[in-house]
């Protein structure tokens, strides 16, 4: 368990979900020495290409790359992403052991089901583990988190604000790169989207974010509720 807490738990439903959507985001913040924990709630296995050993190990390789602290893997069945109890309490108690300041969550519209599906769950879990009397195994104390943000995946929708990474799209890039099993095509891998150019597509949607506010690369991220501005009134990144 972190007594203090770490600065970020972003999750997602696939490994490579999170770096696609907020990779570059990652690595800069890990970069200024927040914390960043990484979980992804299934384990792939019905992925047309590469095996779950594989994009175990393709994973915590690109979690290196982008200096994540730690990464987890709930095991819920991939396509089986159902809004139960039982996934929500397991949520629930990663919340609370981690204790994050920060929550991300793939965006709910977006063309696979499983992902919209990931953003409904914690959705579920970041609310529940506020509430006392929600127990969980462990009895670890309740937490609440202060934000909540969502990153898109295969979705393009307008943001609510972005993240500025000029400096860190070649090591998102890297870490997408990673998913050699994923985003590469050989004789024994089958064509999908994924294979079809897709992280050219991924960098070519942050240029288009970054020309909104005059940077080379940026991501992209909503807000269910408004924020707050400090030191941003004159267009200065916080």
């Amino acid at each position: 368990m972190y007594d203090q807490g770490v600065d970020i738990l972003a999750f997602g439903a696939h490994a490579d979900d999170v770096e696609i959507g907020m990779g570059g985001s990652l690595a800069k913040w890990a970069t200024e020495g927040k914390e960043v924990i990484i979980c992804d709630l299934t384990e792939a296995e019905l992925s047309s290409n590469g095996d779950v050993v594989t994009r175990r190990e393709e994973a915590q390789k690109s979690a290196e790359i982008l200096g994540v602290r730690e990464r987890l893997n709930l095991s819920f069945p991939d396509r089986g992403l159902a809004i139960v109890d039982e996934h929500i309490r397991e949520m629930v108690r990663v919340i609370r052991e981690y204790k994050p300041r920060v929550i991300f969550a793939p965006f709910h519209k977006d063309r696979h089901p499983d992902h919209g599906h990931c953003s409904q769950l914690v959705t579920e879990a970041f609310f529940s583990s506020g509430i006392r009397k929600y127990q969980v195994s462990g009895g670890i104390p309740t937490h609440k988190p202060a934000y909540l943000y969502h990153y898109m995946i295969n979705g393009f929708t307008t943001p609510t604000f972005l993240v500025n990474i000029t400096n860190y799209i070649d090591q998102k890039v890297r870490a997408l790169q990673a998913y050699e099993s994923q985003f590469f095509i050989n004789q024994n891998r089958v064509h999908t989207p994924l294979t079809e150019g897709y992280i050219e597509t991924v960098t070519a949607r942050e240029r288009l974010f970054g020309k909104e506010v005059g940077v080379s690369f940026a991501e992209g991220f909503i807000s269910n509720k408004p924020l707050l501005l400090h030191n941003d009134l004159f267009g200065e990144e916080i």
